[in-house]
């Protein structure tokens, strides 16, 4: 079925698209590989906190979310999810989008692809593969699974340092092990971190799990004086970082800067009717912050709005002024 619009990314831009989309009276559909909508905040840290978006002092990722897809579902969107967008074909009535599994024709397509298919840097150490999901994983996806439990988190950056300080209310102790003793996480958060309980190990790598069904311990080397030692522990974090790639989309002809789409002022890329909005994108003012890709979002919407219809009025009027269908659930 044709529609309107087609976002390809049911991350938090892309659910705050839909809703967008909606209250434009366009018809929308949200597609996503992954199984459920919400992106990087469901698949890598659910019960991580946020703090920076408007009129949330505090909310959950996994809750953020939530309250995104039913602000969106208050118009209908169709989602396709489970399915890769791999080719793009024109068409008479705008394009049409080849999946892993079928094709959707659509006016316009806006793309909150977020950093695109993701996957963890792993460590590179033997049983790596064995030890996932028996104490070893990347992230965290429920707080519970540390409960009481001696964690080792590795890594330096904001993900390694903010559940490191996280998972202090849960386990019962927690190691931080890094390679060096500079830290890319935000001052105030490592400021924190060395005046907390956990227990913060430097110039240190892990070079061995240890363990018989689950994990039982780490081997660490030192970079300075290659002496090795044991941390004995229940859990390992990894957060070391993601390798990301646009995938299928680095042969739709797009203008790209590194990983990322190019665009203008109205988030339009360098194929007419295809936009783009979030972390995916690049412009001279971007910031890769949640609270700017919804702002994104709402341009891309509201300019794919007149692309579609030029008679259209750019600037969507006052959403208290209008009246809409009733929130669902």
């Amino acid at each position: 079925m044709l529609r309107d619009v087609t976002i390809i990314g049911a991350g938090p831009v892309g659910l705050f698209g839909a809703f967008y989309a909606g209250l434009r009276g366009m018809t929308c559909r949200v597609m996503d590989a992954l199984d459920e909508p919400g992106g990087q905040l469901i698949a890598l840290y659910p019960e991580k906190p946020i703090y920076d978006m408007p009129g949330f002092p505090e909310v959950l990722a996994a809750d953020l979310v939530k309250e995104l897809a039913r602000q969106a579902d208050r118009f209908g969107p169709e989602y396709v999810l489970g399915e890769t967008a791999k080719t793009l074909e024109n068409t008479e009535n705008g394009f049409r989008i080849g999946t892993d599994r079928g094709e959707y024709d659509t006016r316009t397509i806006i793309l909150c692809a977020g950093l695109g298919a993701f996957t963890p840097t792993q460590l590179g150490v033997p049983r790596e593969a064995d030890f996932l999901g028996k104490g070893l994983s990347y992230g965290v996806k429920n707080k519970s699974d540390a409960e009481g439990k001696r964690c080792v988190v590795v890594g330096g950056g904001d993900s390694a340092c903010d559940w490191a300080l996280g998972l202090l209310d849960v386990a019962s102790e927690v190691t931080l092990v890094h390679r060096r003793d500079g830290f890319r996480a935000h001052e105030e958060t490592v400021r924190q971190l060395f005046t907390s309980p956990v227990k913060v190990r430097t110039f240190e790598v892990v070079t061995e799990l240890i363990g018989e069904d689950n994990i039982e311990a780490v081997k660490v080397r030192n970079n300075k004086d290659a002496s090795e030692s044991l941390i004995e522990c229940d859990r390992v974090v990894v957060c070391i970082g993601y390798k990301s790639s646009l995938g299928p989309l680095r042969d739709w002809g797009l203008e790209l800067q590194k990983n990322k789409i190019v665009v203008d002022t109205t988030m339009r890329t360098n194929i007419p009717g295809v936009f783009a909005a979030g972390d995916v994108c690049a412009h001279d003012a971007k910031l890769d912050l949640i609270a700017t890709g919804v702002g994104e979002v709402c341009i891309a919407v509201n300019y794919a709005k007149t692309f579609i219809d030029p008679t259209a009025k750019t600037f969507p009027g006052h959403s208290s002024d209008m009246d809409l269908p009733q929130l669902r659930g």
